[in-house]
């Protein structure tokens, strides 16, 4: 999971959980009946087309709001690989990680349907389509054993022996 290449879906700045993952929909804790609502006020279409291996390209504050785990949680189930933003609601953020969701923050600039690539360990994410290059802070060893194995529960039940 070093390395993770993709589709872009492109989302603005302040996109907060009431918008991933509106309230009506968490009376369930199955976690593709909240994929098959994910970003759906926000992107009506993005349901019906997003596919396994698809990156969100997001501006300023993701995932702002509350603090509810099941907006990563949705986003993951429905298929997409990582998220890169500019910033981040810190529980968000954590709450990704938590799952195995690989969340960055980075300046690119990247359009619906571009193609990134993004290397965690090296930090560079490069926008395929356009050849942009930008540096992130690379993703430090026990977060990439946390991100590989899974999420945090994961990456705890395999090393707790």
């Amino acid at each position: 999971m070093d390395k993770i290449q993709g589709r872009v879906w492109e989302f603005t700045d302040n996109i907060d959980t009431d918008l991933i993952i509106p309230g009506r929909y968490l009376r369930t804790f199955n976690p593709q009946d909240l994929a098959d609502h994910v970003l759906e006020g926000e992107r009506p279409d993005f349901t019906a087309n997003v596919k396994k291996g698809d990156i969100i390209v997001a501006g300023e504050n993701f995932g702002c709001g509350s603090s509810r785990e099941q907006a990563p949680v949705a986003i993951k189930t429905a298929g997409v690989d990582a998220i890169v933003a500019k910033s981040f609601a810190r529980i968000f953020y954590r709450n990704a990680v938590n799952i195995g969701l690989p969340v960055i923050k980075s300046n690119i600039e990247a359009k619906d349907e571009d193609i990134i690539s993004v290397d965690l360990a090296s930090g560079i994410i490069t926008n395929e389509t356009t050849g942009e290059i930008e540096e992130f802070e690379p993703f430090k060893d026990f977060m990439l054993d946390i991100l590989k194995d899974g999420g945090l529960v994961n990456h705890y039940l395999k090393t707790k022996d």
